[in-house]
């Protein structure tokens, strides 16, 4: 099975595909990619006001991604692949069993994007334009429709997102 999770920027891809690891941990084999780790080389990413500018799908690479979870799909049980730009293209919404997707109000973003410090601290001009990327490059409607659609906002519903990925 291949797992697709999406959505914006802190609203908890990383977090539910490790509790999706951590379900499955004593009857399936379980890998987890990040997008964030098949971008382009980092010199040649966009940049916006000298900032290197991951928000672009531009920013991705996209055949190195795909490469790797189909690599992997043929060694472990699941795979999750996850990162905000997993269901840009088609043939990764084409290759994924289960979507999610992570929605998060605006004050929960900025909320805890200004406390996200694992590049270090963003200035508010560029956490900005992390929510407007997010909104200009977020899923469409037709798209979301053949997903489970998640509030990011705590508690998230962990029984609704074991009981879609068993069924």
């Amino acid at each position: 099975m291949i797992i697709g999770i999406g959505g914006i920027s802190t609203g908890g891809k990383s977090w539910i595909a490790q509790k999706i690891k951590d379900y499955y941990r004593n009857d399936k084999t379980v890998s987890i990619l990040c997008q964030d780790n098949y971008t382009i080389p980092h010199d040649k990413i966009p940049r916006i006001k000298g900032h290197i500018d991951w928000e672009v799908p531009k920013s991705m690479d996209f055949d190195r991604f795909f490469r790797a979870i189909v690599k992997e799909a043929k060694d472990f049980d699941i795979v999750i692949a996850e990162g905000i730009f997993v269901f840009h293209k088609e043939r990764f919404v084409e290759l994924f069993d289960k979507m999610i997707y992570f929605t998060l109000k605006k004050e929960t973003f900025l909320e805890r994007k200004n406390k996200d410090l694992r590049w270090g601290k963003e200035p508010e001009w560029y956490i900005e334009h992390i929510w407007k990327s997010h909104v200009l490059y977020r899923e469409q409607q037709e798209v979301l429709d053949k997903m489970l659609v998640v509030p990011g906002e705590y508690p998230v519903d962990l029984d609704l997102i074991y009981k879609y990925v068993d069924s």
